[in-house]
């Protein structure tokens, strides 16, 4: 009888270790590898869309508290830091003084010492307009709204932009007009170690544009969005199982993120 209280004792002290163990593992690989995201709103439409779900390097630019599960203030700065590149998808912490901190996504445009400005829609870099091509029209539920609606698929104009580097992507312009806020803006010059950071759908996301998120210091970035592993149409959440049949975009699933 003591033999099997023994052996049902070791059982459970086993499970509990390799619990511990696996919990260790999984803090590891979300702090130095790599973590999910899931995306919230449009501002990136249509690169990535509500409801896609993304693995995101935390390896690529080095590490900072904000690397950390809860930022704990442990050391300062970055640790095997390497720059971003123009163009990159980026993950980064935004302090909000109404809803605290938040993990934003956007496309990263100027680095230091860059000159930015936007005219007509059009993007300038160090004073030279950014190429641009005419597409086919977005169609679809409407990108230009805050939040996810359902309706009769609208058509929004998009274009492919290519940065000086050589990176593509496509950007949507929901607003008609051109000549105000924030399709046209003032000349921003982008200080040491900060980025410059937009959205792809350009008209519905708030960016580095907006004094409310302004220049982003290399210190809060968390990680270069990779590839897309899962994605739920409407961005419903990805424990009803029972939807996926008729909610998965399988055309989406891992996908690269360019």
């Amino acid at each position: 009888m003591k033999a099997k209280r023994k052996a049902k004792a070791g059982g459970w002290g086993e499970l509990l270790v390799s619990l511990g163990e696996a919990l260790i593992i999984a803090v590891v690989i979300r702090t130095l590898l790599f973590q999910p995201f899931s995306i919230p709103s449009g501002s990136m439409e249509q690169t990535l869309l509500i409801g896609d779900y993304l693995f995101v390097t935390k390896y690529s630019y080095g590490y900072s508290r904000y690397s950390i599960p809860f930022a704990p203030p442990l050391f300062s700065g970055r640790i095997f830091g390497s720059t971003p590149q123009r163009g990159d998808v980026v993950v980064f912490r935004h302090k909000d003084p109404v809803h605290g901190d938040l993990d934003f996504i956007k496309r990263l445009i100027g680095l230091p010492g860059d000159r930015l400005q936007v005219k007509g829609g059009l993007l300038y870099i160090n004073d030279t307009p950014v190429k641009r091509e005419a597409e086919s029209d977005f169609v679809g539920q409407d990108p230009c709204t805050s939040a996810p609606v359902f309706s009769l698929p609208v058509h929004v104009k998009r274009w492919r932009e290519t940065l000086p580097n050589g990176v593509s992507y496509d950007t949507l312009q929901c607003s008609a007009a051109q000549d105000g806020f924030p399709d046209t803006t003032e000349v921003y010059t982008v200080p040491p170690d900060h980025f410059f950071m937009m959205g792809d759908n350009r008209d519905n996301s708030e960016d580095s544009r907006f004094a409310a998120v302004s220049y982003v210091s290399f210190d809060v970035l968390i990680g270069h969005a990779r590839i897309i592993f899962f994605s739920l149409e409407g961005g419903g959440p990805a424990w009803a199982i029972w939807n996926w049949p008729w909610d998965i975009r399988w055309s989406r699933l891992f996908n690269i993120i360019r």
